[in-house]
């Protein structure tokens, strides 16, 4: 199996997906969806993976490669592509299906139990029915339609969706390494305001060990995908 990465920002750490596959014996490729001319082929890849970013999805003007990002999703996904877009990336997903992006009035940073709900589907089967896993967005997302909700938090309505039988939006981070966490601390303490839904550097380091639990839940969604391409 093929797997492409959207990958937005430099310190982003793809290795929990990238060990998942060279164990399974994939290939990965990492493309940074801001370089002109790096967007590959549809028929070149089995799984598209949308990384999280800083940027939003509707600032299109002071990030004008979102546009040539936006269509190549939206034909993936259309064309019938396995895709797992992970917070921006849900975001994204969203958008170019028909839903809505905008700021939320809750910002949601640090670790959050998260819910499922009553939909059933093959790409979060094994998924607890809660757990808790590293979020870090201002931005929310309007469900497309036809899409099925599921999952869901106290801070954001919908956290999971799927689109067909291939594609998956996720608005949390099961695939971000301690060492990502640490950088983000760094880079954007200015985020950590005092908030109902924003957790301090403290407590968000107090929980790194929660990292693990997220990269099985990962794993088990790659399997997921995998089957479904059996």
């Amino acid at each position: 199996m093929k797997l492409v990465l959207l990958k937005h920002f430099s310190f982003d750490d793809e290795s929990a997906i990238a060990e998942w596959a060279r164990r399974k014996g994939h290939s990965v490729a990492m493309i940074d969806p801001s370089v002109e001319g790096t967007l590959p082929d549809i028929d070149s890849f089995d799984l598209l993976v949308i990384l999280g970013g800083p940027m939003s999805v509707y600032d299109e003007s002071g990030n004008p490669w979102l546009v040539r990002e936006k269509r190549f999703i939206r034909n993936a996904a259309i064309a019938g592509k396995s895709v797992l877009g992970i917070c921006l990336g849900g975001q994204l997903l969203a958008e170019v299906l028909g839903g809505r992006v905008y700021r939320s009035s809750r910002k949601e940073i640090g670790f959050h139990p998260v819910r499922r709900t009553h939909e059933r589907h093959p790409l979060l089967e094994g998924l607890p029915e809660e757990f808790h896993s590293y979020q870090w967005h201002g931005d929310a997302f309007e469900l497309p339609p036809g899409a099925v909700p599921l999952a869901t938090s106290e801070a954001c309505a919908n956290q999971a969706f799927a689109y067909g039988p291939y594609v998956l939006g996720v608005q949390f981070h099961l695939e971000t390494t301690p060492a990502c966490i640490g950088e983000m601390l760094t880079r954007w303490s200015d985020e950590l305001t005092d908030a109902p839904y924003v957790q301090s550097a403290d407590a968000i380091r107090e929980q790194l060990g929660r990292t693990a639990d997220s990269h099985a839940m990962l794993r088990g969604i790659l399997d997921n995908f995998e089957r479904s391409m059996r």
